[in-house]
């Protein structure tokens, strides 16, 4: 998936590797975004997990009502830079973590009823002077959309999100109704880059499972995973669903998309340092799929490189590695036109979103550097390159 024509860009500009990410783009994707929430009424949150570049924030707030994070550290930068509602989930709070962010978040929304009552006190202290804030509690609906586990919340045995079962058991006890009544949201997150028919069965089990809670509640959170920006998403059926959803309910509906800001916005340039040859051509790049995009090994995915092909395609074909001592450290097997020399630049398509936050400096491997560039303009801003220091600070 691409959107914008990256072909334009003068790659000899750039330090390699580096993220380049097109704010033109960036800026569709929003504006799409803000259409939707406009349209069905629902609060549409940019999560931070997904795409945290915070050089974009003020576009971001432009349009979007805020962040969902997922821990301290994400909702501290969201209140550094992005101005607007700040929501967090986390699977589990430490007590000071929990402390830090009932000061300043909005929303804090709890994985299980067990976190729920342990700080049910602390909760009701910051309920009774901060008028802003809502608790909220994770539910698990048991039906999985996905097709990987690894990126299924709803896979069985699952750790994200409580189960009606463990709801009911919990709220036989006294103590248990006493933390719920603290409750004023439910959240629910089980899609990964899906369409709109998997939300709507996925709303439908949530309403039979949970109704006469959500009949008590003042909002519902439908999570991410939504590919709203994408080619052929079916964004009036989203909207018509979340419009009679909140007739229907009189609920208050936030939607939390963290690729689909930054989807078809970005890439990652690298550059050829050797080739060879073992059974098939080699070439190795200054990137590494290992470190630089993990979802393509963890997913796994193979990654679209801008005029390149599958093997057989195109007359000369090689398997590209990265620079880490990890014999998995391998993109893929592709096809070009020509064959590869030492210094040619690739570009990895879709590289926005779930890279830049997942970075790793394994082996002492350099950082991408993080490049905007304006696709109208052609102007480049180097956003930060990475050295010596970021690798060393990392360790003790």
């Amino acid at each position: 998936m691409q959107f914008t024509d990256f072909s334009s860009l003068q790659l000899s500009r750039l330090p390699t590797p580096c993220f380049v990410v097109d704010e033109v783009a960036v800026e569709r994707n929003l504006r799409i975004l803000k259409q939707v929430g406009d349209r069905s009424g629902a609060v549409v949150l940019q999560a931070l997990k997904a795409f945290s570049m915070h050089s974009l924030a003020d576009l971001s707030m432009r349009y979007l009502a805020g962040t969902c994070s997922s821990g301290l550290y994400e909702a501290r930068l969201a209140r550094e830079f992005y101005p607007g509602e700040i929501h967090v989930f986390s699977p589990a709070y430490s007590e000071s973590d929990l402390k830090e962010l009932l000061g300043f978040a909005n929303h804090i929304v709890f994985n299980t009823p067990s976190q729920l009552e342990r700080f049910s006190g602390l909760c009701r202290d910051s309920l009774a002077t901060r008028a802003d804030l809502s608790i909220g509690l994770r539910i698990n609906p048991e039906h999985s959309e996905g097709t990987v586990p690894l990126y299924d919340p709803c896979v069985a045995g699952s750790r994200l999100g409580t189960t009606l079962d463990e709801l009911e058991a919990f709220l036989q006890k006294s103590s248990g109704k006493r933390a719920f009544e603290m409750v004023s949201g439910l959240h629910f997150h089980t899609l990964c880059e899906q369409k709109f028919p998997p939300l709507e069965r996925t709303l439908r089990q949530v309403e039979k499972k949970f109704a006469k809670y959500l009949d008590r509640m003042e909002w519902l959170n439908v999570g991410g995973g939504h590919h709203i920006t994408s080619p052929g998403y079916e964004a009036d059926d989203l909207v018509a669903c979340l419009q009679q959803f909140r007739q229907t309910r009189q609920l208050k509906v936030y939607l939390e998309p963290g690729e689909a800001v930054a989807i078809g916005t970005g890439v990652l340039v690298a550059e050829v340092m050797e080739t060879g040859f073992n059974q098939l051509n080699q070439a190795i790049l200054n990137t590494s799929a290992t470190c630089h995009m993990p979802d393509t090994l963890e997913m796994p995915y193979r990654a679209d490189v801008m005029g390149a092909a599958m093997p057989g395609v195109k007359p000369h074909a090689y398997r590209l590695g990265g620079m880490t001592c990890l014999a998995g450290d391998i993109m893929g097997d592709y096809s070009f036109d020509r064959e590869l020399r030492v210094g040619d630049r690739l570009v990895f398509e879709d590289m926005a979103h779930y890279t830049m936050v997942k970075t790793s400096t394994f082996n002492g491997t350099p950082l991408p550097a993080i490049v905007i560039w304006n696709s109208t303009t052609d102007e480049i801003r180097i956003v930060r390159q990475f050295g010596y220091e970021d690798f060393k600070t990392r360790l003790s």
